[in-house]
């Protein structure tokens, strides 16, 4: 299995998902077969509505969260980064490629199943340097 088989299966499922506009039982069966744990966590991620899109104003900046258990964990979907211990010690070493926040996010963003909120552009500083300290 190379590095980017887990995303490419994850965006075929999705393409497919959303197409459909919605999880097939199919699409379910494939994604726990691929990604265990990881899938039933970003499920229940998914029904908790806990997966967020910031847009600020005026700029159009986008940031993606997923609000945790522990705290709110900042995306960054194009370069399939997460803030998460998970994706520090497990997706670092390339134990896995990726945590299931970023699962969540990859399905919620394909499918809408996720909450947009706006704020102004003042506000974007204060809540990335909130979102990018490390835990405690």
């Amino acid at each position: 299995m190379n590095d980017n088989s887990e995303i490419d299966a994850l965006n075929a499922i999705c393409r497919e998902a959303k197409a459909e506009g919605k999880l097939s039982g199919k699409n379910l069966t494939q994604l726990y077969e691929l990604f265990g744990q990881r899938f039933t966590k970003a499920l229940g991620t998914l029904k908790e509505n806990r997966v967020k899109k910031y847009v600020f104003k005026p700029s159009g900046r986008t940031v993606w969260i997923v609000i945790g258990r522990e705290r709110d964990y900042l995306i960054m979907p194009e370069a399939e980064f997460c803030m998460c211990d998970d994706f520090y010690f497990r997706v670092l070493d390339k134990k896995i490629h990726l945590c299931y926040h970023l699962i969540a996010q990859k399905i919620a963003r394909n499918l809408g199943w996720y909450e947009t909120i706006k704020e102004n552009d003042e506000l974007y500083e204060p809540l990335m340097s909130e979102w990018k300290k490390a835990t405690a």
